[in-house]
Order: C-alpha cells, then sequence, then structure tokens
C-alpha cells in the first residue's frame, strides 16, 4: 500500500481505536505503550506550535486537540478500569505514584493539584479568553484585509491568482480562529474531566479496597491513592502540554521565523536593557543573606551579552561609514552626456525624501521599483497603452518622511510615508497614537503607526496598509488621472506598428490617408481622458476610418471611437449585471441642447452662470445620496450634448462617468434610473 493511502486511512483507525479504549480492556504492557504515546505526542504538538511562522501553518491544530483530548480520556479510562479491577495499571503509572511523587499520596496529591491549577486557573483560561478574542478580533477585521487586497490589486502590486490566494486565506484565518475557539472549550473541559475522574477514583478505589478486597483503610490508601495519582499525574502532564501549545497557537503573531529564533533576537535588541538587567542582578549578589553566586554569574552572562551586542554595532556602524566614504570619494563624471541626462524631462517621476531610499531595494513585495513595473504590467493590460518610465530618485528639498510625483517635471501630488510606520485605515483609531491623516487617494481617515503596532490595529478592525502600497496607490491615482498626458506620440506610433502586424489593412487604409498620426494621438488621448481603455485599438481605427471619411472634427472623431467601444464602456461601469444611471430632465435636457456653440476646443454649453450652477449643484446631490448608500451611478443624455456634458459635470463630480444614450442602448444589462437632474430644482432650492 501506498504512503498516501496509509495516511489517508490512519487518522480514522486511529479515531475508531481511541474510542474502543472506552470499552475494551487493554492489557497492562499496551497501555504503557499508549501512555508513552500520548506523553510524547503533546510533546511533539507543542514543538510544531514553536517553530511555525504563522497560525495557519498549523492548520489542522483544533482537529488535533479534539482527539487528542479524546485519546487522554480514553487512556484515563483503560487506566481507572485497571487500577480498580487488578490494583495494577503498568509500569508507567506505577512509576508516577511510587518513584516520581516518592510513594507519598500527599507530594502525589499536592503535585497533582499544582498542575491542575497551573493548567485550569492560568493557561486553560487565558488560551481560551485569547482564542475568544482573537475569533472575534479576526472577523471583524476581515472586511478591511479585502480592501487591502482589492487595493494592491488595483495598484498593480499583485495579479488575480495572488488575490484569489490572499482572500483565501483571509478566509482560512477567520476559520482558524473559530474553530480554535472551540478547540479550547475543549481543553478546560479536558481540565475538569481530570479533576473529576482522580475524585472518583480516590474514592472508588478506597471503597473497594475496604469492602471488597478487606483492606485495611492505610492499605486501600497506599494500593489505590498513589495508582490513582500516578493515573492523574499521566494525564495532566500532556493535557498540560496540549494546554500551552494552544496558548502558544492563539497568541502566535505571525512572523517571518520561528519563535526562539524571534525571541532571542528580541530580547537581545537593546544593550541598555541588558547592561541594566545584569549590573541590578550583581547589586542584588552584594545584599546580606542574598545568595551570591547564582546571581554573580546570571549578572556577569547579561554583562558579557551586552558587550557583544555593543561589538557588533560598533562593526556594522563602521562599515556603513567605509561605503559611504568610499561613494563620497568617487569622483563625478561631468560629461556632456550626464549633463543631459540630468536635464531630460520625464514623464513620470517620483522624488523621494532621504530617509524614504529604503523603500528602493527592499524585499519582493516592499520593493518600490518592482511594484512600479507590476503597475506598468497591469495598466497596459486593462488600459491598452504602456506607463512611461517612472524615475525614482531622492530630493533633498523635500521634508522627512515626504514623496512627491512629477508629471513632465511639475509636481502634481504630494504625501507623506514615514519610516518604520504603517497607515492603519478605518474606524476605531483613538487608542492608537499619532495624529488623524487623509489618505491622499480615497479621502479616508487614517493614522501613520510603528511597525509593531501593526497587529493591535489589524485586532482593533483597522485596515493597516504598508508605506510602499500607499505610495504605490497614489501613483496609479495620479497616472490613471492624467492618461491622456502619458500617452505620447512615439507611444502611439508602437500602438499602431503592433497592430499593423495583426491587421495591416485598418493601418494601411486610416494612417496617413486619412488621419495623421497625430489626430490619431488626439483622439487615443480623449478616450483615455475618460478612463476608456484602448486595447481594441482595430475596432478603434475602424470607427475613426468611417467618421474620417465624413469629418475630421475631433470631438467627432471620438465619439465614432466611443460608439464602436461601448460595450466595454458600459461593462466598466456595471455593478452584477445591472446599470444604474442618472438622467436629465426633458427640460433640462432640452435647454443643454438649445444652448450648445461650437468652439474651438469642441462644442460648448453656453448657459447663464446661475443656471450652470444650479445644473451642478443638482448633480452633486444626487451623486452625494447614492454615496451614501454605496451605490454608483452614471449620467446618460443625448448624443449631441455627452461631450459638453462631460465637461460642465467635470467641474463638480470629476470622476463621474458620462454616457450618451446610443451607448447605453443595446446592451443585455439591466438598466436602473436612480435620479433625475435638472437646473429648475436646483435654482429654487
Amino acid at each position: 500500500m501506498k504512503n498516501g493511502k496509509v495516511t489517508q486511512f490512519a487518522a480514522p483507525a486511529a479515531v475508531v481505536g481511541i474510542i474502543m479504549l472506552l470499552v475494551i480492556p487493554l492489557p497492562a504492557p499496551l497501555l504503557d505503550l499508549l501512555i508513552a504515546v500520548n506523553i510524547m505526542g503533546a510533546m511533539l504538538v507543542l514543538l510544531t506550535t514553536m517553530y511555525i511562522k504563522k497560525s495557519l501553518d498549523f492548520s489542522i491544530f483544533p482537529a488535533l486537540v479534539l482527539v487528542m483530548t479524546l485519546f487522554r480520556l480514553g487512556l484515563n479510562v483503560a487506566s481507572t478500569r485497571l487500577v480498580l479491577r487488578d490494583g495494577y495499571a503498568g509500569e508507567v503509572i506505577n512509576a508516577f505514584g511510587h518513584i516520581i511523587v516518592g510513594g507519598s499520596i500527599v507530594i502525589g496529591l499536592v503535585i497533582f493539584l499544582i498542575l491542575v491549577v497551573i493548567q485550569f486557573v492560568v493557561i486553560t483560561n487565558g488560551a481560551g479568553r485569547a482564542a475568544e478574542v482573537g475569533a472575534r478580533f479576526t472577523l471583524d477585521a476581515m472586511p478591511g484585509k479585502q480592501m487591502a487586497i482589492d487595493a494592491d490589486l488595483n495598484a498593480g502590486a499583485i495579479d488575480d491568482d495572488e488575490a484569489r490566494r490572499r482572500r483565501a486565506e483571509v478566509a482560512s484565518e477567520a476559520d482558524f480562529y473559530g474553530a480554535m475557539d472551540g478547540s479550547a472549550k475543549f481543553v478546560k473541559g479536558d481540565a475538569i474531566a481530570g479533576i473529576i475522574t482522580t475524585v472518583i477514583n480516590l474514592v472508588g478505589g478506597f471503597v473497594i479496597g475496604m469492602v471488597q478486597l478487606g483492606m485495611s483503610a492505610g492499605e486501600a490508601i497506599e494500593t489505590y491513592s498513589l495508582l490513582t495519582v500516578g493515573d492523574g499525574l499521566v494525564t495532566q502532564i500532556p493535557a498540560l502540554l496540549m494546554s500551552v501549545a494552544t496558548g502558544l497557537v492563539v497568541t502566535r503573531a505571525t512572523s517571518d521565523s520561528d519563535m526562539g529564533t524571534m525571541a532571542t533576537s528580541q530580547l537581545a535588541q537593546s544593550r541598555t536593557a541588558l547592561m541594566i538587567a545584569g549590573g541590578a542582578a550583581v547589586v542584588l549578589a552584594l545584599v546580606p543573606g542574598i545568595p551570591k553566586i547564582p546571581f554573580i554569574l546570571v549578572g556577569a552572562a547579561l554583562l558579557l551579552l551586552a558587550q557583544r551586542i555593543k561589538a557588533k554595532e560598533t562593526e556594522v556602524a563602521d562599515a556603513e561609514t567605509a561605503t559611504e566614504t568610499a561613494a563620497a570619494l568617487q569622483p563625478v563624471a561631468e560629461t556632456p552626456e550626464a549633463l543631459i541626462e540630468q536635464m531630460r524631462v520625464h514623464a513620470l517621476e517620483v522624488l523621494l525624501a532621504p530617509d524614504l531610499v529604503d523603500m528602493v531595494g527592499g524585499s519582493a513585495d516592499q520593493d518600490l521599483l518592482g511594484r512600479v513595473r507590476a503597475l506598468r504590467r497591469k495598466t497596459a493590460l486593462e488600459m491598452g497603452y504602456v506607463l512611461p518610465p517612472v524615475r525614482t530618485r531622492d530630493s533633498v528639498d523635500l521634508p522627512a518622511g515626504t514623496y512627491a510625483i512629477r508629471l513632465s517635471g511639475v509636481e502634481v501630488a504630494r504625501g507623506t510615508a514615514p519610516r518604520g510606520r504603517v497607515l492603519a485605515l478605518g474606524e476605531g483609531l483613538e487608542g492608537l497614537p499619532g495624529s488623524t491623516v487623509v489618505e491622499p487617494v480615497f479621502g479616508l481617515p487614517g493614522k501613520w503607526i510603528p511597525t509593531e503596532l501593526r497587529h493591535s490595529a489589524e485586532m482593533a478592525g483597522a485596515t493597516v496598509v504598508d508605506r510602499v502600497s500607499v505610495l504605490i496607490t497614489h501613483l496609479s491615482s495620479v497616472a490613471s488621472t492624467h492618461a491622456d498626458r502619458l500617452l505620447g506620440r512615439e507611444d502611439v506610433r508602437v500602438l499602431v506598428e503592433g497592430l499593423k502586424q495583426t491587421n495591416p489593412s485598418v493601418v494601411e487604409e486610416l494612417v496617413p490617408a486619412v488621419l495623421s498620426l497625430g489626430e490619431v494621438q488626439r483622439v487615443l488621448q480623449g478616450l483615455l481622458a475618460e478612463q476608456v481603455p484602448i486595447l481594441d485599438l482595430g475596432r478603434i481605427l475602424e470607427a475613426l476610418t468611417l467618421r474620417a471619411k465624413v469629418s475630421t472634427d475631433a470631438e467627432g472623431l471620438v465619439e465614432a471611437a466611443r460608439q464602436a467601444v461601448a460595450d466595454v464602456i458600459v461593462d466598466r461601469q456595471r455593478e452584477g449585471g445591472v446599470l444604474r444611471v442618472l438622467t436629465l430632465e426633458p427640460a433640462t435636457e432640452q435647454l443643454l441642447l438649445e444652448s450648445l456653440r461650437p468652439g474651438e476646443g469642441g462644442t460648448q454649453i453656453s448657459l447663464a452662470p446661475d443656471r450652470v450652477e444650479g445644473l451642478l449643484a443638482s448633480l452633486r446631490a444626487q451623486v452625494e445620496t447614492l454615496e451614501a448608500t454605496g451605490r454608483q451611478a452614471v449620467l446618460v443624455c443625448s448624443p449631441a450634448i455627452r461631450p459638453a456634458l462631460r465637461r460642465v459635470a467635470g467641474l463638480a463630480v470629476p470622476r463621474l462617468p458620462v454616457l450618451s444614450y446610443t451607448e447605453v442602448t443595446g446592451t443585455s444589462l439591466t438598466i436602473e434610473t436612480v435620479g433625475a437632474v435638472g437646473v429648475g430644482q436646483a435654482i429654487a432650492a
């Protein structure tokens, strides 16, 4: 039989065997073997919990607690049967009853009661409370963690597969802590059962010895009570190990190393603390009546460790100083090529304060350059154009913890990402240190908290975002908002040449016979300005070919291209098969049609300022009402006024999509009208 088959049937067979322990008498040698298996199995579980890096690495633990508890109870029943029937329950129990406790019933009972108090009062209650709190806070933090995953996905930091894996991990974590909350009750019940079983065995053995076997009281106590105490110790020791393992699992924070490595590195991170502790131990040794050798040995060990840490810190500091000196002594090349490179204006640039340079070259998910590459890939796959290379450099002109985003050499956004801190978003941040800030993209309130408090913030229900993700999300928002400015003439040439490889007839018929490359660029920029993907470039150029034969007006070309990819535009705005729309009141729409005037930048709406303000106020009120209920909608109007209305609506709600009736009709989506925008009502209000 293959190993897979053996492991498949091993667990069910073990559970069935445990059930059989409750009803079938066991010979003493077999009981000795099973007791040894029980003790060492509990020891193995405890050691395993010390070497896991996160709780989910031991996801079978809740079920294992139940099985091990049932195993101990089965052994307890089997040993009780042998003790009361034969006055002998194997060498292991005999050793615990006579050798370990010295054959004294008083010592045995005292040790047994101490173990019970440690397990039941201290460890079991604490582990149960930690499991309960962990389960509650894990469930409360699930929405925030899902939002953080969505933010990383939208920023291009992770792909769809990684997002699915993280969502599954969040769900598994919630299930695990929920199961741990229940398994902690098994551990507590096991402690109570051990106490009751021992009391029953003491009374039962005393009665059997005196009534059935005619022993004296002293003989009955010596024969049965010591065996009962030994049985209780044999049961309580593995139960105590499992209780400690439960406490370690529910209090284990996610980390990159095992518990021993973390404890050693963190306890030895402060040289001052070690020196104070060592000095205190030496001072205690000088107090009259205090044994000197133990405290002197401990103090000397702590002081020696502090000196080793000082030497290591000095070595690291010297190495850093030597590196910085060597870099400073290197001559700076003032070649014309270097100066030209410094003079060149980059399309997209990220400036970092000197203390933020560590964001470059970090771990795989914390490397700024790697995240930028992922953002460029995401933009190309979603929007159809390649984001220009992002130049990243430091700037001494920026305040500490600050970054700036430049577009064509002009700063368009600025934010903060303090070193050694993470951004906590959401409610319930009052108990966290730091002043309240506003997240730059979504406008959410938050606090920059020390990295060490990340777990506490997550337990409080906050969404915690690392500073690289904050910067990348901000950069993604800037790139999306200014996508039309980032699409250069050379980028359009590359896109057209790429399409020519697969669809040459479309390109040859349009460029340069009908439209120039610059005119195509202008159309594509118009689409990107309204967040319309240009992935299906073939359909867009086909529509431009037909429209250009009638007119080469830029606005008309953009509308023709939009009509060609209308299904894509509508699909991006739907929510679960439903497209929620805001419409114009008939009188308002007629008024806008009559007010259209041609202009250099396209058609314009020529209305009195108070009427324009009334229209924007009505639109803003409708959008705010929808956002208060967690819904989003698009504004729909007639094709003739769509371009002009979009420019006006952008003054009040910049991110509101404006679609025409022809773009919406012909789709299989359910259209739900959620409001009407008017001019007259707003003026009256």
